[in-house]
């Protein structure tokens, strides 16, 4: 009997993308083969993401265009993951019919299990927890389908237990729970001896790790262990963290990064924020005097750091002069990379219901001055970048022609930074190579291959 096919839509934030991944290692090792096209589906599987309004009408729109594959074509299993699962499975089993199963974030490793369960319910049962376990971890034995075979997310930890009242996830996937740090170092090591070259850590507060546990461990002494690796797979690799709360922050992750053979030093530390004012109505856990004083910091002591943060505009309070003192520290640190939100208050969230809300046009317009006055920021940032010999991981041919390769040099982190494009040399997919830049755009470089 032919293998039955599955096809996975994964959305949202990497840490899904992960869970994805495991979700489909599952699968494989029970015989289901992936398929890049639902109609060519027998089962087909949705991870939503339920973060912010217009995240959760992707699920939705994601969710209703696989059903008519469930109503009208082949697939057999429509099924639904992942954070809008975990917060609406049951509006959703009432508006979308064709949805045979649920799936919170805490427990979708029971994909398999529930994909036996045969014939489909007509019933739809709602295998969704009210919250996931809260022991509940992904580990090193987790099988795994990797998306690419050079570059990995590395998730060290599940749940947050940050307050900021703007955040839906604690609410969704509960509170912190870190894997031990052996662990990781054992899954870092697997996919290093498979061709990986690149370790992406994440997790929804990086800086928390290993404090949930007992005796405590810490993010500074898992960026140690990960630079001591000696495999005889990649001898040349990175490690970046990417999701660091400012709070924690220490100046034993900064002396890692500063000091590490492989740890990148790249930082992304969504800062929300500089305003004191509207850091304690976000509950943020540093005031702006406090935020100025780290940034500096990290520019002081990182020798060559790249620093992505991420803000948003019209948080409720949010007056003109404080968004003009977030505009002020965007001049004077230029960020390498920046990400900026509309406030857009969500149900369930303490922001929502406080006063003095921002109207969203006023909101929308600060992010286009705010990414404008970026964007000029961003062009000298690549402008300096030329006459210099970067390291750069070749990732393929370019997305924009097939004329051109295109890479990320360790200040570009995957899928939310520019790329390198590659315009001489014959590089291979994988492949970290020194390019010499000559060009630059507002948020991409370009050059040519000198050494591999």
């Amino acid at each position: 009997m032919a293998a039955k096919t599955v096809h996975l839509l994964s959305l949202g934030c990497a840490k899904n993308r992960v869970d994805s991944e495991v979700m489909l290692g599952h699968l494989v090792e029970h015989g289901y083969r992936p398929v890049p096209n639902a109609a060519d589906a027998d089962v087909i599987i949705v991870n939503t993401c339920g973060f912010i309004k217009d995240a959760k009408q992707e699920s939705v729109d994601s969710i209703l265009e696989m059903a008519t594959h469930r109503r009208e074509g082949r697939a057999e299993r429509l099924v639904v993951t992942g954070c809008l699962s975990q917060l609406f499975a049951p509006e959703l089993a009432k508006e979308i019919p064709e949805i045979d199963h649920f799936l919170g974030a805490g427990n979708f490793e029971r994909i398999v299990a529930v994909l036996k369960q045969a014939p489909a319910n007509p019933k739809r049962r709602h295998t969704v927890k009210a919250f996931p376990d809260p022991d509940f971890t992904l580990t090193n034995a987790s099988p795994r389908v990797l998306s690419l075979p050079y570059s990995a997310y590395v998730k060290i930890a599940e749940g947050c237990s940050n307050q900021c009242t703007f955040c839906i996830v604690p609410k969704v996937r509960g509170p912190q729970h870190s894997r031990t740090l052996a662990d990781v170092v054992a899954e870092a090591e697997k996919l290093l001896e498979s061709g990986v070259v690149e370790l992406n850590l994440i997790a929804q507060d990086l800086c928390a790790f290993g404090k949930d546990r007992a005796p405590k461990e810490s993010l500074s002494q898992l960026l140690r262990a990960l630079d001591r690796l000696e495999t005889s797979g990649a001898t040349r690799f990175w490690v970046r963290c990417l999701y660091l709360y400012p709070r924690g922050l220490t100046r034993g992750v900064t002396e890692a990064l500063a000091e590490g053979r492989h740890i990148v030093p790249y930082l992304d530390i969504p800062l929300q924020h500089v305003a004191d004012g509207i850091l304690r109505r976000m509950k943020r856990g540093k005031g702006g005097k406090a935020t100025w004083e780290l940034v500096r910091r990290l520019r002081r002591d990182i020798p060559g750091v790249t620093l992505r943060t991420t803000f948003i505009t019209g948080f409720p309070g949010e007056t003109e002069g404080d968004f003009s003192e977030l505009c002020d520290l965007v001049r004077e640190i230029e960020f390498e990379h920046l990400g900026v939100f509309a406030f857009s208050p969500e149900e369930g969230t303490p922001a929502a219901a406080l006063s003095s809300q921002v109207a969203p046009e006023l909101a929308l317009e600060r992010r286009h001055r705010l990414l404008e006055l970026q964007r000029g920021i961003s062009r000298r940032q690549q402008e300096r970048l030329v006459g210099k010999r970067l390291r750069v991981l070749v990732e393929g041919v370019s997305d924009e022609t097939d004329l051109l390769w295109q890479g990320r040099h360790a200040g570009q982190a995957p899928e939310v930074d520019g790329v390198t494009y590659i315009t001489d040399g014959k590089p291979r997919q994988g492949e970290l190579v020194e390019v010499l830049i000559t060009q630059a755009d507002d948020y991409d470089v370009a050059g040519g291959i000198i050494t591999a």
